[in-house]
């Protein structure tokens, strides 16, 4: 078929969604003989059913992935429906080739009801989501890329450039091969077109398409015995040979068969010619490889333990529990014992976690209780190993697979319990790219159409989720007639209110750091953190410091003129980072990652009194190294844990004793298990406090109860200290007192009466370019569309507006944001046509239910 941007469906008129959503039958057509499929392919902003051949050599199946021409290009696309009789209207002649199978049996039938439900609540595109549920690469797209020829610039020439195409000369040549994709270079300069139309005509760039690089299996060659050869014909190596594949079974890998043989790859080409081996390629799984892990058994329960068990073990079909467990109250055991008999009954289990980071420690201690059935799937896996435990969830084997967000649209078969841990963690919503969905709610249709059990553990549950359980006589706000009819009771509660073997929970001494500096203290560490880290190293004990931020300092000003070293391409200042004490000093941006050097003197007024203002992981870390030599410390966030298995190797050190501290951010609050931590330090709670953002105090109550109850899981009792300039804010005292409910009483009277949610919905579009005036003008002219529409949904309006931080990646950034209260009638209005009246130069994001407003 001839490419058609105007044609997105080649047989009759029906819909996409409506095609994909018929019968099973369709799925279930399997005749190899069949000449024709229709796919569904992404390319350009074009989505739609194209038909096309299948070659004699391929036998393809509805849920393949395919490689298909597509204009000009070579596209990634889904075997939607096996065709036995092309339409009267279309022209055999114009129907083009299937160019391979990249995958087969992706996509099992049960996946487009969940695919779509996806699309259509989070107002997004359905290949958007396909492309976000699929391993990286599967479907890929050509991608147009321009690269600069820079022996075809006469020297001093540019000077003579019009603004754009010096901008964009400029970029490609910042580049070290000179080399970006066009969709880059637009998001970088204004005027792209006709910069590249300039660059074009002189001959100094080119453009061309880059094909699409798919994932394929990893093969590796081995060698099999399948023949017996008499002995007087072999040399006494090619018989040292044939006995190490007899005592291995016959079979073993060539690389493994010569390290143990000690011979050259020609001695067993030879015995192969000879035919009594054979050697062949074969495919070996790549998978993440975790620490070699004893035997683990059931422990015994309590009371607690038991009644949660018992319960979640009885259910039949599809039921939400929220399993609300303080710290140490041995959830991961409750676990852990009730996916045992699924296994058992030939059905799955998916454990959702918040953070990559929680991951290893959870993987390895489900391996020591389930040991190869256990799978992880997280995006910090390469594309290999993401491809290879996608097609091991497919083998319809019971398994237990662990992962973040991204691993609620594994494809597991007969899937009988899906959990989330620490179900309020924000890191379950995806912010960008489309769709912005939650988790937990993806979670809660997955569950829905599986007909099994959904857990939602936490020692500090969300707001949405307590209110859906809204046990009598545990919620009094005063403002429950605003609760509407979604928001009902609708799932279990369950309760572990104790920790296991009965310790206690670690005192919190709330510091006033106010007093410490009234008081001649200066340091960062109050007299009592201080006395508490000395006695750390005489006790042969451990403990954490958590800090809000990572880096050095907050930001770097001048003492003489107040200048801020700001980024160049966001409206933020600038980090001070310092990799150690007296080494290179740098500046780097937190939302772009644009780094400079220190400067020695103010930009601005050249003064040589630069001082660095706030405290991050960084700066505890020195001030330690200053004050307690005798300690050794792990610093713990995103900057030391960049590269592959770095969680997993600090961890490891920390838990072996290597050191006495480990030091680092929000990382530590999320179910990090370390029974040897008798101390928790906050080094500075106002951080967490004082956001201009509705979720500030819920997301600040539950990060500290979080990071206190690393303290005390082991033997020896612990203690946390909580160093604040704000010692009477409300979440400081419920934090101090352990005191869950109470705070959920307060903060949700302030929600009730502000519609926010559990009590309204919220609906942000967020539009971003790097041209002010027209994001400026596209929210404007978006709203105006709006506004006509709202008020019969019920929804309030409230912009447009700059965001709070206005630009970042040099992109300027508007937000609307829809506003309702869950009590009013209506729905909301279409918002994906507003994709329709955006101008190409503006990105729009559609986020449902956002988790910030920031």
């Amino acid at each position: 078929m001839q490419f058609d941007p105007d044609r997105q469906l080649v047989s009759g008129t029906r819909s996409v969604l409506a095609d994909v959503a018929e019968s099973n039958g369709i799925y279930e057509a399997t005749v190899p003989t069949s000449r024709w499929v229709e796919v569904l392919v992404d390319c350009s902003g074009v989505q739609g059913l194209y038909t096309y051949q299948v070659p004699l050599n391929l036998s393809v199946h509805p849920g393949d992935i395919l490689t298909v021409p597509f204009g000009t290009q070579q596209v990634g696309a889904i075997a939607i429906r096996v065709v036995h009789q092309l339409p009267a209207d279309l022209d055999r002649s114009s129907i083009r080739w299937v160019e391979d199978i990249v995958s087969s049996g992706f996509f099992p039938p049960s996946y487009w009801a969940l695919l779509h439900q996806v699309a259509d609540y989070y107002c997004t595109s359905f290949m958007q989501v396909v492309r976000v549920a699929l391993p990286p690469g599967l479907l890929g797209r050509s991608q147009r890329r321009i690269r600069l020829k820079p022996e075809t610039i006469p020297p001093g020439a540019d000077v003579f450039l019009p603004a754009a195409a010096q901008h964009l000369l400029s970029c490609l040549r910042e580049q070290k091969q000179g080399d970006y994709t066009w969709h880059y270079l637009q998001r970088q300069v204004r005027n792209a077109n006709r910069g590249l139309r300039d660059l074009l005509a002189r001959g100094w760039v080119e453009s061309y398409l880059e094909p699409p690089a798919t994932i394929r299996p990893k093969q590796q060659q081995a060698v099999t015995l399948v023949a017996e050869p008499p002995l007087a014909s072999l040399s006494p190596r090619q018989q040292e040979i044939l006995d190490v594949l007899k005592r291995r079974g016959g079979d073993l890998w060539l690389q493994e068969l010569l390290q143990v043989c000690h011979v050259s790859s020609s001695v067993v080409k030879a015995l192969a010619q000879k035919g009594y081996v054979v050697i062949q390629p074969r495919e070996v799984l790549r998978f993440e490889a975790g620490l070699e892990m004893g035997s683990d058994r059931p422990k015994r329960l309590t009371s607690a333990q038991s009644t949660a068990l018992a319960t979640i073990t009885a259910l039949t079909g599809y039921s939400s529990v929220l399993l609300h467990g303080v710290t140490g109250s041995g959830k991961t055991e409750v676990y852990l014992q009730a996916i045992t008999p699924i296994l058992q009954q030939g059905k799955s289990a998916l454990v959702l976690v918040p953070e990559i980071g929680l991951t290893p420690q959870l993987t390895d201690r489900f391996r020591a209780r389930f040991g190869s059935n256990v799978r992880v799937y997280h995006s910090a896996l390469s594309d290999g190993e993401r491809y290879d435990t996608w097609r091991q969830m497919l083998s319809g084997t019971p398994q237990v697979v662990i992962g973040t967000r991204s691993a609620i649209f594994a494809p597991l078969h007969h899937l009988g319990l899906i959990i989330l841990d620490e179900e309020h963690d924000s890191s379950f919503k995806q912010d960008q790219p489309a769709p912005c969905y939650h988790a937990r709610m993806v979670a809660e249709w997955r569950a829905t159409l599986a007909q099994c059990p959904l857990v939602l553990g936490s020692a500090t549950p969300s707001l949405e989720s307590w209110i859906k359980v809204n046990p009598p006589d545990l919620v009094q706000t005063g403002n429950e007639q605003c609760v509407s009819e979604s928001t009902a009771p609708a799932a279990l509660y369950l309760s572990l209110p104790e920790r296991v073997q009965a310790r206690p929970m670690p005192p919190i001494q709330v510091v006033d750091m106010r007093q410490e500096l009234q008081q001649g203290n200066r340091s960062i560490f109050s007299r009592s953190l201080q006395l508490a880290l000395k006695q750390l190293k005489e006790r042969g004990q451990q403990g954490l410091l958590f800090i809000h931020r990572r880096g050095h300092s907050t930001f770097v000003s001048c003492r003489s003129c107040g200048y801020v070293v700001e980024c160049p391409n966001c409206d933020v200042s600038l980090s001070y980072h310092q990799i150690h004490s007296g080494g290179f000093d740098s500046l780097r941006c937190h939302y772009c990652g644009y780094s400079r050097s220190h400067p020695r003197q103010c930009p601005d007024c050249g003064s040589p009194y630069l001082k660095h203002f706030g405290s991050g992981t960084q700066r505890v870390m020195q001030e330690l190294a200053e004050q307690f030599p005798e300690l050794k410390s792990i610093r713990f966030d995103s900057d030391t844990t960049r590269t592959k298995g770095a969680h997993r190797t600090l961890l490891t050190q920390f838990a072996q004793g290597e050191a006495d501290l480990l030091v680092g951010t929000q990382m530590l609050t999320k179910g990090i298990d370390l029974p040897q931590v008798t101390l928790v330090g906050v080094v500075a709670a106002d951080g967490l406090l004082h956001l201009a953002d509705y979720r500030a105090s819920e997301r600040a109550f539950q990060t500290l109860l979080q990071v206190a109850g690393r303290s005390g899981r082991g033997e020896e009792p612990g203690q946390v200290i909580l160093q604040t300039y704000s010692p009477q804010h409300t979440v400081i005292q419920a934090v101090q007192q352990h005191d869950y409910q109470s705070f959920v009483e307060a903060e949700l009277d302030k929600r009730a009466a502000l519609s926010y949610p559990p009590y309204g919905q919220l609906v942000l579009i967020r539009l971003s370019s790097i041209n002010a005036d027209a994001v400026q003008q596209a929210a404007e002219q978006i709203a105006e569309r709006l506004r006509p529409t709202i008020d019969d949904a019920g929804y309030e309006l409230l912009g447009p507006a700059p965001a709070a931080v206005i630009r970042v990646s040099r992109r300027y950034r508007w937000q609307i944001l829809l506003k309702r209260s869950l009590q009013s009638p209506g729905k909301l209005p279409a918002l994906e046509s507003l994709r329709t009246v955006c101008p190409s130069s503006v990105s729009l994001t559609i986020d449902i239910d956002p988790l910030t407003l920031m």
